[in-house]
């Protein structure tokens, strides 16, 4: 991936996250609606920073051709960007929402079962979509050589 695709799938994954962020933030915690939003908009700006920083290493590690990647290694993806991830985070949230250690920490497991989930299924959407579209695209392209008249 380019660098824009790149930032376009990070900000795509965020805001789709962010609705069930909110969501279950405002719900499961005494945090009003205000603070639940400025946790959630914290937390995703960190994801995002940390998600092209590891994707971008894991791509240079384990090769581009993303569509043939196996549920092992998807499932390893995933448990290696959410353990960053609470690394990142656990601080943050301890602040913010005036818990503890553990409780946060035990709170933050969820999140990350939840998140090791969506992740999987959205980047895997995700590449069978764009595999799909480039390829449509290249088809495309071809068709467009074949019909266009010669310069010779």
């Amino acid at each position: 991936m380019k660098t824009k695709e790149r930032i376009f799938h990070s900000v795509l994954f965020e805001a789709i996250a962010l609705v069930f962020v909110i969501t279950a933030a405002t719900l499961f915690t005494d945090a009003g609606a205000k603070s639940a939003t400025g946790l959630a908009v914290g937390l995703s700006l960190i994801a995002m920073c940390w998600n092209y920083i590891y994707n971008l290493g894991f791509d240079r590690l384990y090769g581009t051709n993303r569509i043939e990647r196996s549920i092992k290694m998807r499932l390893g993806h995933g448990l290696g960007f959410e353990l960053g991830m609470i690394f990142a985070t656990l601080p943050l949230m301890m602040w913010v929402l005036q818990l503890d250690f553990w409780t946060v920490f035990v709170m933050d497991i969820g999140v990350v079962i939840f998140f090791l989930i969506y992740a999987i299924v959205f980047n895997w959407g995700y590449d069978v979509i764009r595999a799909r579209l480039f390829s449509h695209k290249a088809e495309s392209d071809k068709v467009n050589e074949r019909s266009a008249p010669s310069i010779s």
